[in-house]
């Protein structure tokens, strides 16, 4: 095996066997360690992480946004939780399109869905070992007497100024004074503070009384035809059980409808067995890679609705058969790779695993707060929903859209072997997938894995990016020799730069050592996480 590139400075600290967390901002990751060094679960830190990402990554995530996750027990049971809610009752394709929209609006309230991030926190915190008040609580701090604005604060804010300036409630915590804020100035989110002292007592208050008030009567003012019903819905969110697949003997636990983690499931069916004989992002691995993700991309735009068992028959083994004979020709590819998420993963003392990602879909989300609450809502709906009559995805009222977000955990007889996430749009699934490989293919540590070049196909599942020029996309670093020879092979290859805070990701993942049990931890460079292994 040969590596064609470089790898990033190694970010991962191996200081014993005990637990291990990384995510996509220090403090972050720093509130996971402090949980469960202080003898914490894994849900215990995952619930503290999450609300530490509201106030550090606001354009990332939110409580206004989705969330998703999937957790490994120590005796082998996992189980999901899925956190996304519907659009608005009065929103079909009759309404838009008598409104001249030719797709839904990517910002605004007719872009919302209802939140489903609180129902999702919800029931992960019945499962918590310390009540959401104490869980909470640096959060809440930091949100009230102010978080230091970082270098991915400043770049966000600076990319949506306008939009962000259009809305009075945002513009007031992320544009204090009218001008975008400096690296090092203290950013405050007192009314989100307040609201989520409201929440840590029941994050279903989301969903019904003072606080769902505000936010529909700020939504109807905007002319999204919520009825309230749907709204009251959003908190009947309950565990579920993993999806699941196979890839080099392990099992591949995913997040169900509406999260897209089938579609990995799908890629791991079509790529099993492929990818590893050949050296590490060879011109043919990047060519099955691609065609994998075409495939799973182009059955989810034919097929899948979020309320639809059509994903189970896209991987029956001899329809995957028949798939695999086309994975490395070249032709259209329907996947965009845009998108701005945040997720964690980390692993207890007892051996328990939480992957948890949480998103408002784009930067900032539909770019609008909800009045005296600081909770910036997601744009879910114009970033998966359709205006193609009778596609399984077009947008109708109790139909959630598809998703993104998906979660993964991967192990054996033996026990967990390894657990990621990794936030980016329809690049998400490919990116996993990616990951995947490299940790069981060539047997890279996680640091190794989340730092390699990314390739993603494009162009997209997302409305506004349909019928775009077909590519496969490359960072750059990849070995000139395999990008000359997928030309050849006919490929549209298009390099790009590493964005450092840009559209690439940020990958996580945490392996366990089937033999000494030790952890290890990656945590991706392109953002400006950090990992932690003791």
């Amino acid at each position: 095996m040969t590596a064609p590139v470089a790898v990033a400075q190694d970010k991962q600290v191996v200081l014993g066997r005990q637990a291990a967390v990384s995510a996509s901002h220090p403090l972050v990751t720093a509130e996971g360690a402090r949980v469960l060094a202080e003898g914490g679960t894994a849900v215990d830190a995952t619930l503290a992480m999450a609300a530490v990402s509201w106030v550090a990554l606001p354009g990332q995530c939110g409580i206004g946004g989705d969330a998703f996750a999937v957790v490994r027990e120590p005796d082998g049971r996992v189980w999901t939780v899925g956190g996304s809610g519907y659009g608005p009752d009065g929103a079909d394709l009759a309404f838009f399109r008598g409104r001249g929209h030719t797709s839904i609006p990517l910002t605004g309230p007719l872009s919302v869905t209802v939140p489903g991030a609180p129902a999702a926190l919800g029931v992960l915190a019945r499962e918590a070992t310390r009540p959401l008040s104490q869980l909470w609580a640096r959060g809440i701090d930091l949100a009230r007497h102010g978080f230091a604005c970082t270098a991915k604060n400043r770049y966000d804010i600076t990319e949506r100024r306008e939009p962000l300036a259009a809305d009075p409630s945002t513009a007031a915590c992320f544009l204090p004074d009218g001008r975008v804020p400096e690296v090092g100035r203290l950013l405050h989110q007192r009314d989100l503070a307040d609201t989520l002292d409201v929440l840590a007592d029941d994050p279903f208050a989301m969903y019904t009384g003072e606080l769902a008030e505000r936010a529909l009567d700020f939504l109807r003012a905007g002319g999204a035809p919520f009825s309230g019903q749907e709204w009251a819905l959003g908190a009947q969110v309950e565990p579920a059980p993993a999806i699941t697949g196979t890839y080099r003997g392990l099992t591949v636990h995913q997040t169900p409808l509406p999260s897209a983690g089938w579609m990995m499931l799908h890629q791991a069916a079509l790529l099993d067995g492929l990818l590893a004989d050949g050296d590490l992002l060879d011109a043919a691995s990047v060519a099955a890679l691609a065609g994998a993700a075409r495939a799973a991309f182009d059955d989810r735009y034919a097929l899948v609705g979020s309320d639809t068992d059509a994903w189970r028959e896209l991987l029956d083994p001899e329809r995957v058969a028949r798939q695999r004979a086309g994975l490395t020709t070249a032709g259209p590819v329907p996947a965009s790779p845009d998108g701005d998420t945040t997720s964690m993963v980390c692993v207890d003392a007892e051996g328990r695993s939480v992957s948890f990602i949480h998103s408002l879909a784009f930067t900032f989300g539909a770019r609008i707060t909800v009045p005296g609450t600081g909770v910036v809502l997601g744009n879910r709906l114009g970033r998966g929903a359709y205006l193609v009559e009778g596609h399984p995805n077009e947008v109708r009222p109790r139909r959630k859209p598809l998703h993104t977000l998906n979660a993964w955990v991967a192990d054996d007889a033996d026990g967990l072997r390894h657990v990621g996430s990794c936030p980016g749009g329809d690049g998400q699934v490919q990116w996993n997938m990616q990951v995947l490989s490299h940790l069981v293919d060539h047997g890279l540590d996680p640091q190794q894995a989340v730092s390699l070049p990314r390739l993603s196909v494009f162009p997209g599942s997302d409305a506004d990016v349909l019928g775009s020029p077909a590519q496969i996309r490359v960072e750059a670093g990849l070995d000139p020799q395999t990008i000359a020879r997928l030309r050849a092979d006919g490929h549209d290859v298009v390099e790009i730069p590493v964005q450092v805070f840009g559209p690439g990701g940020s990958a996580m993942a945490i392996s366990k050592d089937p033999t000494t049990g030790v952890l290890s931890a990656g945590a991706d460079p392109r953002m400006e996480g950090m990992a932690i292994a003791w």
